[in-house]
């Protein structure tokens, strides 16, 4: 297992920023990082849209999920309400959860890569890719990406909370009787919105700077992923609420 692991997604990975490394980065070791990051959110994409739509979906149905709450008092009438209120919008509420499964190796792979040291593992890279004798972890003339770094931190902390808050939409009251002023599910969403920011920064500072960088990049990219998904849901539903009102 562990060999399958270093062959298809930790020497390609590592093989992959030595390539950038030595070509399109001019031996700029963070520059090499923000391509990296970049070609691996190309190439994972699909996954992070799928799961991007499956979030806010579920967020949108939210205040619905409420109101079953406050009127089925019975968990097993409950939770076919439930599921029946999912069928009739077609929402798997697994289906979030899969794409980011599928994502976490790479994560592993690329903090592996930063935790080893990238200059103590060339004997990995392929022959056909040029292999540097060293490669410089000072980035940009003055950041040590071999070294945790608590500013790189703190923005990979404000890019988490940015890309929560933008999932998080204002929901009306549910009046409904019997109903509380603020669902469970409300309050996780308020606890994950702070809470997986300062989580982040409290990992990030004990991790090399690489590898925070990395995780800044991916985040930041996951926002632009998030505004591009969101802009095109809003077209379409445009369009289709226009063609209702033309009819």
């Amino acid at each position: 297992m562990a060999h399958f692991f270093t062959v298809v997604f930790y020497q390609p990975i590592l093989n992959l920023l030595v390539f950038l490394y030595n070509t399109v980065s001019f031996h700029d070791l963070g520059v090499a990082i923000i391509l990296l990051t970049a070609v691996i959110k190309l190439v994972l994409w699909p996954l992070g849209r799928s799961s991007i739509k499956s979030q806010k979906a579920l967020q949108d149905l939210q205040p619905k999920i409420d109101e079953l709450k406050a009127k089925y008092k019975d968990k097993t009438e409950l939770s076919r309400a439930t599921m029946d209120l999912y069928k009739e919008n077609k929402i798997n509420p697994f289906s979030s959860c899969l794409p980011l499964l599928i994502q976490l190796p790479f994560l592993f792979a690329v903090y592996q890569v930063f935790r080893d040291g990238v200059s103590n593992k060339l004997d990995l890279v392929y022959a056909f890719i040029g292999k540097p004798e060293m490669i410089n972890v000072i980035s940009f003339g003055f950041l040590d990406l071999a070294k945790p770094n608590v500013y790189l931190a703190i923005l990979a902390g404000l890019a988490q909370f940015l890309q929560a808050k933008m999932m998080v939409t204002a929901k009306p009251a549910v009046n409904t009787p019997g109903s509380k002023d603020e669902s469970m599910a409300a309050i996780m969403n308020k606890q994950m919105l702070y809470f997986m920011p300062a989580i982040t920064i409290f990992i990030g500072i004990s991790l090399p700077g690489g590898l925070t960088l990395y995780w800044l990049v991916l985040t930041l990219f996951t926002v632009l992923q998030q505004v591009v998904t969101f802009r095109k849901k809003a077209s379409r539903n445009g369009l289709v609420e226009g063609e209702i009102i033309k009819n």
